[in-house]
């Protein structure tokens, strides 16, 4: 790592750099064999990956409860661990052998502030289990529409989903912005994270979940 590099991670992760490059590591060395990396991205995690997912953090509250749907590796929610121990992060994944791997690194870390939850946030045993979030978090999960259904009902009412999006945000949300609403969001937003850290900055759309409607209120709005 050069010393540009290096200031840029610590200018993210602090004095927890160390459990950043720890958490690197781990990934370069066993990430391909368990499946968790293609053999390509190895030499790219800190941009594409680690600080890709941590800078997300701009837009997360203090001292907020997080819920990072289909964790896989553990982003984005390792990286936002370590660069944000006031949150409290549950990590959702359904394969066992992911899972697995999720333990070890909160272990291995000490991350005292993550939980693990093996299965899909649409199942009940999980909705009941991590319900009433700040904001749920996914990376490279389903579109937009999709993961709507499945995240916002885990939010409290005013909470925020925030997904990592690629350069194609903008299409997928006019694609998909009826599946959001009748999902209980409301109107997607666009915000660029990391501008002097990442090139490209990471994207996120922002959806934040909405009261939920009564019959009365159903019934007005057609008429």
């Amino acid at each position: 790592m050069t010393n540009l590099d290096r200031d840029r991670v610590s200018s993210v992760f602090g004095d927890r750099t160390g459990l950043a490059e720890r958490f690197v590591e781990l990934l370069a060395v066993h990430g391909v064999a368990r499946g968790l990396i293609g053999p390509r991205e190895v030499d790219r995690l800190w941009d594409r990956h680690v600080l890709n997912s941590a800078v997300i953090a701009e837009v997360l509250p203090e001292r907020g409860r997080v819920v990072d749907v289909g964790s896989g590796a553990g982003l984005p929610g390792i990286p936002l661990a370590i660069a944000r121990p006031d949150l409290s992060i549950t990590l959702v994944e359904p394969m066992a052998r992911r899972v697995a791997w999720l333990d070890e690194v909160v272990e291995t870390l000490g991350l005292s502030s993550v939980a693990v939850v093996r299965g899909r946030a649409e199942e009940p045993a999980v909705r009941d289990r991590v319900t009433g979030a700040d904001v749920v978090t996914a990376r490279a999960v389903a579109p937009l529409g999709k993961l709507s259904a499945w995240c916002l009902p885990l939010l409290r009412t005013g909470g925020r989903m925030v997904a990592l999006k690629g350069a194609s945000a903008a299409e997928e949300i006019e694609r998909d912005r009826a599946e959001i609403r009748r999902a209980g969001g409301g109107d997607p937003r666009i915000e660029r994270c990391g501008a002097t850290v990442v090139d490209p900055p990471t994207t996120v759309v922002v959806v934040e979940r909405l009261p939920r409607r009564t019959g009365k209120d159903q019934r007005a709005r057609r008429g």
